[in-house]
């Protein structure tokens, strides 16, 4: 039995109060970023392989299914509003297409050929790396495209809660963050999912400060799509100028993004 999978440490949840339920999940929860922290190592051979690639002109491609596979798309998504970079750079797919972000796809994630299909797709090339993300770390769908990516000489990486899995075995650099079991038998969109994504905020966001994207502790580069986000690049302005609220917010409209308004006064 994997890990995953094995029994929770709790038992006769449904006689619990609420005070106990929270208190039971609050605390097994706390072990995640333990575990996280363990496989370092791991993540930042992955980050290091991705900085390398991008660099290079390639695209960081995430893949996978269920939970996992909507936090690769909810990464990737929030990759271009974050750090200003092109739609296209990360991207994430989820086995059974977008349906499946919404709704269970029956049976898509047991198609070992279908995510290369989806790679073929973006026209993925040996500049890319492929990150499959699955908590069991036995997807089909994961390690089809993985062992696909591979024999055509693409970087693999993957994110997987359990030692010892299929899906690492079929990763370049394989990071194995390994939660143990989950509150509630088998609910891997727990522990799990909150272990890939604290790993997939390391790696987007240790890659796009490697590559200029990040200035000081700020996200110059962000785009500036609602009021909270104008209002926050005035602040980021204020801040390193040394200027008053009505400058900044004519820098800021005047330029279009906060590197740009920097870059600008810079040159005076």
């Amino acid at each position: 039995m994997s890990n995953t999978e094995s029994p929770s440490l709790f038992n006769h949840l449904e006689t619990l109060s609420t005070h106990e339920l929270l208190t039971g999940i609050n605390s097994v929860d706390q072990t995640v970023p333990l575990a996280v922290a363990k496989a370092l190592p791991q993540i930042e051979a992955l980050v290091e392989a991705t900085v390398a690639r991008l660099r290079e002109g390639g695209r960081l491609f995430y893949i996978g299914a269920g939970t996992s596979g909507r936090l690769g798309i909810l990464d990737a998504s929030e990759c271009p509003p974050t750090f200003g970079v092109p739609q296209g750079l990360v991207i994430g797919l989820i086995a059974g297409g977008d349906t499946a972000i919404r709704q269970a796809v029956e049976n898509a994630e047991d198609d070992a050929e279908q995510a290369w299909q989806d790679l073929l797709a973006f026209d993925i090339n040996k500049k890319d790396i492929v990150v499959g993300i699955a908590a069991s770390g036995r997807t089909p769908y994961v390690i089809g495209g993985l062992e696909q990516a591979r024999q055509h000489g693409i970087a693999t990486g993957c994110i997987v809660c359990n030692a010892g899995s299929a899906v690492a075995a079929a990763a370049e650099f394989p990071v194995e963050v390994v939660t143990g079991p989950e509150f509630v038998t088998g609910s891997t969109r727990m522990k799990a999912g909150t272990a890939q994504k604290l790993v997939l905020n390391m790696l987007t966001t240790a890659t796009m400060i490697q590559l200029g994207r990040v200035k000081g502790n700020k996200m110059v580069d962000m785009q500036l799509s609602n009021a909270k986000l104008v209002d926050r690049g005035e602040r980021m302005l204020m801040d390193e100028l040394g200027i008053g609220q009505v400058e900044a917010a004519e820098l800021l409209a005047k330029h279009g993004s906060v590197r740009a308004a920097l870059d600008a006064r810079s040159k005076h």
